[in-house]
Order: C-alpha cells, then structure tokens, then sequence
C-alpha cells in the first residue's frame, strides 16, 4: 500500500572528522543526496537535510597523539575543512553539526539511558588488553606487534598496514601497548551490549519481505547478514573521548562510536528545531532516507533501526539508497597512501568548475557496483558534453538574440514543424528523469537532462538562425524564441545536478528559481515552504519544466557569459603527476620501512619432483557460495571439480563477496586430506596467490576451461 508522506528526512553518513573529504565519499554519498534534495525542494515538497562530523572514536585519538595534540583540537580541524569543502561544492545541508556538540553528547546520554532502564541491554564481562603502565584498557589499534604473516613489526592489534591482513591482537607476535611500550596484560571487564539477535525476526520481516524494493546491493548484504544469524554488539567501550556511559559504574567508559554515530542526526535535527524536532523523527507521515556508502549499510539497515526500535517511538527508514565504492584511475581509493583527490584541494586547483566535478561524479556514480573515475573521463566529460552541448548551445541561443534582437525574446509568430516537434519531446523525457530521480538512479537522471540539452543544440545547429537572419527574420525570430525556450526549461532540470551553473544561467535569462529555499526556522519547517519574498518577474519551478511558453515574447535578457571553459592537457597532467608523486612516495616508505628486504615471501625448502607429482591441481566452477556464520574471513564455497561437486572452506571473505564468486572458475588441491572447519568439512584448497601487499588473488586459467582439467 503507498503511503502518504506530508515531508521527507533526508540523512547522509556522518563524514569521519579525522582527514578531508575525497571523491569516493562524494560519488558514494554527498552528491546524490544534494541532488535528491534539490529535486524535491523544486517539486515544493517540505524537506530536512541533515549531517553533521562525527567526532569520536579510536582513530581519531590515535591521531591526536601522533600530531602531538588533543583529540578536540583534530577534530575541529577537519570539521571545518570538511564544512567548507561542502559549501564550495553547493551541498547545501539545513544543519551541518558535530558529535562533540553539547547538544549531541545531552541525547546521546538520554538515548542510552532509555534503552538501559527498560531492560534493552545485556550486560557481558570479557577479558580485554590493559597496559598496566599506563593504566587503561587497549583499544586493537593501540597494541602493535610484529605481523605474523609477513613480518613487518609495525602491524597493529587490528590490521597489518603493510600487507593488508585483518589480525587480532592475539596472532601478533611480541605485542606491545602503542601507548607506553610495555607488554599488554588481559584485564577483565564490564560492557554493555545491544542483542541484535532478539530482533533478527523482525528485521527479517521488515526488509526482506516489507523492502524488496531497495537496492539489490543494499537488499543482497542485508539479507547475508540475516542469514549469517546476528550476535549482540557492544555499545561501549574503554577509552576517554567520546560520550560518558551514563550510569554508574562505567568511570573510563565511552559509548561505542557506532552506537553514538548515527543518534547523531537525531541531535543534530533538535539542535536546528529544538520545539518540533520529533515531527521528523516519530511522525508517521514523515518520510526517512539515509544516503550511505556500502560500507555503512550494516549500520543503518539492520543495527540504527534496531536501536530506534528498541527505543519505541521513531520511525524508520523509508529507504537507503547506498552506493558502492568509487575507484581512482583503476585502483581503490587510498586515504594512507594519498591515492584520493581531496575535495578541498580540488576546489583549490579548479576554482570555479564545481560543477564540472559534481556532473563527472554523477555520470560516473557507483549506484549498484564499483565504478572508476580517471582525470582524461574527467576531462572528456567536460570538454566534449558541458562545453560542447550544454554551454555552446546556450551561448548560441543568447548571443544570437542579442545580436538580431537586442536582447529581447522574440515573438514565436509562425512555429515551423521542427519547432513544435522539438519541444513536445521535453515532457516525455521530464517524465523519464522524474521517475529515475525518484527512484535514485541519479546516473539516468543526468543523462535525461543532457538529452534536452543534445536536443536543443541540435535544433539550433539544424535551423541555422544565423543563415535564416539574412533572408527571413521571422523566421529567425521563431527559431529563437524556441531555443530560449529550451534554455529555461534546462534552467530548470539541471538545478539539482549543477546549481552554479544554473545561478549563471538563470542570471542570463532574467529569472529565478523556486526551489522553496533553505528553512531557517520552526515555523518554516512546520508550514508548507514558501516562495523567496525577495523573488519577483518570471519564477521558475521544476512543475512548470517540458512548458514551452516560460520566456514571454519582449523579455529582457542579460548578456551572455560562458558556463563552462574547456580543461586543457595541462591541468590534467599536473593532476596525474600528484597521483605519480604519491605512488613514489609510498614506494620509497615501503622501502625504508623493509630496509634492503625482499618484497616477495622467502623461498620454501625445495621438495623432489615426486613430492611434487603427488599434488592433484584441477579447474573447478563455484556453483554457491555464503558466509560462515559467526566468522569474518571464512566462505563455504560449493564447487564443481569435474569429478564431483564437494564443499571447500576458504578464509577469502575479506577479498570476495559470495555475490563475486558465483560462477568463478577457480584452481583446486583436489587430494587435500578433509578437514573440519567450523563444522563445516572442507575438501580441498582453493590455489590463490599473495601480493607483496598482502592482498590475496585467485590462479585461474586463461580461458574457460573443462571443470576437472588437470594441471601440472
């Protein structure tokens, strides 16, 4: 049954205030969430756009003592730098907070406490690292050893940084406290846990039978959690930033970054409407989207609304539209190794061309798998569309009128064929782009409001009103008046997607936008949006875009200025020489870090050809693949080895998805003695090569081959 929604919430993940904003985080989150927003406010719809910093947690503290300062003072550095990088690229949030705010560490604290006096929590007592020279409990990252997989004696408690191996602090070897160098002893103690599994029923039902209709990507990672089983979580931990546990008994004890992090919006929305806040949180005719990465998916699917459910009274999300993961020049985005573009430096390098960016990224959105952004598509993308169509086709349509009719729209007297088929194609193609919009698919969107834009330069390349000028000024006239037309409707449907550029184009025409603005108090928020008092003359809106009459005949227009200006082979190469210079300087602290190591693994003792021979390597085909239960790394794989169909076990979860390995066709030790694993009895071993960095890949065969082909 659909249901009827009087305003809609709007949520993007809270960026982590320990470094700077970089495509990934715009492409997987920022940028589709602006453009659903502006969509909306267009269209007059009451809207809340809310993020904010989140401030807490152990990488940030690790930070603090590396740089020698507070945790306060780090975070406060990046909030304002992730602040200002959004106001440059026009993301234009309601309220942009933080998680240190008074505010947020208040209804943190009333949050927990509700759910501790109703009973919600249980309460587990474990044994955890403790320096006793400091005297405090250890977080993984601050017990740091040497890796027992590749030797490098600088790995941490969580992960080897330098061959990518996710550890625990029990596999390092010689661990020692990061804090004061001494040996690390287990200490008991007490936690707080939210019992996800008390709520795996209902979450069964709530997504898997109540939102089928979101993303296969969300929907597929929802349900392998599901049917993995859930186990309780902690929601607080040992340190000395964050949020106090608010009871007594829990001195030296902070709520968990994941369990303080998402109430975040909440407190976030009362510090912006401390009166009526709770009209967007518990009403039911309040609409919530939450605009995620994959990596946050867990979070706000199954643990945030297992947390507003356990609390009573809010609503949950309507939809999460999350994103997968956007990659540079063919290879994963890095914060460590400087492979990123940072927004603010990006900002800095192209002063002007925001829009550039947020159009490149929305092409190349990762709306349902990885996708790559190179600087020659960045490059391509504006030179051969922005400049090429969009911008050359309203500077045609603007200089031309002033030159033949001084600035003024002409009067369309005698519409030829060409003229009223052209602009009854825009309503079809609106219709196209609502329902993309709608349904966050923000890369067909794009492509439908280019199309008017192809469809307009296109018209005016085949009327030639600059040839029709010397024979038949009427006819010129009419050629005009149509293209300013499809100029205003553009002013139209490309606002959400470039509103600078739009502000520049609107400036052009002499019109304005009502996109209902930005609300700045309660009453705002609590009355339906009203239009800019300040707006006068002609007012466009997104209901009034595929109209072909938006400009009236003797309308002034201003002079014409370029929306765009073409990216040389200059500045793209400075571009891809500061991702250069970043692989170097990795190389050379890869480096210095090994001394005059190897980077491969040393060579294995020699074994004799017979040894050798006794070894039966086949091709095989993955028929089903699934996560172990209550495992991080481990994949039952069924596969078929041409001989049989057998199951093999295989810690390879940190590198595939099961969805990845569906039909992959694989190498195999078929005579592997049996052994069992989890209780699962694994028959053979999947052949797989380690990387200098740690990263593990698949042997495969060149070609598809028979399944049960020997090799050897």
């Amino acid at each position: 049954m659909e249901k009827n929604f009087k305003r809609t919430l709007v949520t993007c993940a809270l960026p982590y205030a320990n470094g700077p904003l970089h495509i990934g985080h715009l492409a997987g989150v920022y940028v589709p969430a602006d453009i659903y927003v502006r969509y909306l406010r267009m269209r007059g719809e009451k809207v809340l756009f809310v993020c904010g910093s989140d401030e807490h947690g152990v990488p940030i503290t690790i930070k603090a003592k590396k740089e020698g300062c507070s945790p306060q003072d780090i975070v406060d550095k990046y909030h304002k730098i992730i602040k200002d990088s959004f106001a440059g690229l026009g993301i234009d949030f309601d309220i942009y907070s933080r998680t240190s705010s008074a505010t947020h560490h208040r209804y943190s604290a009333e949050f927990f406490r509700k759910l501790y006096d109703d009973g919600k929590f249980i309460v587990k007592e474990s044994e955890q690292y403790y320096d006793p020279e400091a005297k405090t409990f250890l977080a993984d990252r601050y017990i740091v050893g040497t890796c027992p997989k590749c030797g490098n004696e600088a790995a941490y408690g969580d992960q080897c940084e330098k061959c990518g191996s996710t550890l625990s602090p029990e596999e390092l070897i010689n661990p020692h406290s990061a804090i004061s160098g001494s040996e690390p002893v287990k200490k008991k103690t007490k936690h707080w846990y939210l019992p996800l599994d008390q709520y795996e029923g209902w979450l069964k039902e709530w997504i898997l039978e109540e939102h089928k209709e979101w993303k296969p990507n969300v929907y597929g990672q929802c349900k392998s959690w599901l049917d993995g089983g859930l186990q309780p979580r902690a929601v607080s931990r040992d340190l000395d930033w964050g949020v106090p546990v608010p009871v007594e008994g829990a001195e030296g004890k902070v709520l968990y970054v994941w369990f303080d992090a998402p109430i975040g919006y909440i407190s976030n929305t009362i510090e912006l409407l401390p009166k009526t806040w709770e009209k967007w949180w518990k009403s039911q005719d309040t609409r919530m989207i939450h605009f995620i990465g994959k990596d946050n998916i867990v979070f706000h699917c199954i643990v945030f609304p297992s947390m507003l459910k356990a609390y009573g009274d809010f609503i949950l999300p309507d939809n999460v539209p999350a994103n997968e993961f956007l990659n540079l020049e063919g290879e994963k985005l890095s914060t460590s190794r400087n492979h990123a573009v940072w927004l603010h430096e990006y900002l800095q390098d192209f002063p002007g061309q925001q829009d550039v960016l947020r159009y490149v990224l929305c092409a190349n959105m990762p709306e349902t798998k990885d996708n790559d952004f190179t600087w020659k598509d960045f490059q391509a993308h504006n030179n051969s569309e922005l400049v090429a169509i969009l911008g050359n086709f309203v500077n045609r349509a603007v200089v031309l009128s002033h030159k033949y009719f001084g600035g003024l729209v002409p009067e369309d007297a005698s519409p030829a064929p060409i003229d009223t088929e052209t602009l009854a194609q825009i309503p079809a193609i609106r219709k196209s782009i609502e329902d993309s919009l709608d349904n966050f698919k923000f890369r067909e969107a794009l492509k439908g409001a280019m199309e008017i834009a192809r469809l307009g330069n296109k018209y005016i390349s085949d009327t030639e009103p600059w040839k029709t000028a010397k024979t038949d000024m009427a006819r010129t006239a009419s050629i005009l008046n149509v293209s300013l037309q499809i100029c205003a409707n553009l002013a139209i449907v490309f606002e959400p997607f470039l509103p600078e550029s739009c502000r520049k184009l609107r400036k052009m025409l002499n019109v304005n936008i009502n996109n209902y603005g930005v609300h700045t108090n309660d009453d705002n928020f609590d009355t339906v949006p009203q239009e800019h008092p300040e707006e006068s003359g002609i007012v466009l809106s997104w209901n009034l875009l595929g109209n072909r009459n938006l400009l009236p005949a003797g309308h002034r227009l201003a002079e014409a200025e370029l929306l765009f200006s073409k990216i040389d082979d200059e500045a793209i190469q400075k571009q891809l020489d500061k991702l250069e210079e970043a692989k170097k300087a990795n190389a050379l602290a890869a480096k210095a870090a090994a001394g005059t190591a190897s980077k491969a693994a040393p060579q294995k003792d020699s074994c004799t050809f017979e040894e050798f021979g006794k070894m039966d390597i086949r091709t095989a085909t993955v028929l089903e693949a699934e996560r172990v239960p209550k495992t991080d790394k481990l994949l039952k794989l069924t596969i078929d080895t041409g001989i049989d169909k057998r199951t093999i076990v295989s810690g390879i979860a940190e590198y595939y998805t099961p969805e990845q390995m569906l039909g992959k066709q694989i190498c195999i030790l078929a005579n592997l003695l049996p052994r069992k694993i989890k209780g699962i009895e694994s028959q053979g071993m999947i052949l797989m090569a380690r990387q200098p960095d740690g990263k593990m890949r698949f042997i495969t065969p060149e070609e598809t081959l028979d399944n049960g082909a020997e090799i050897g």
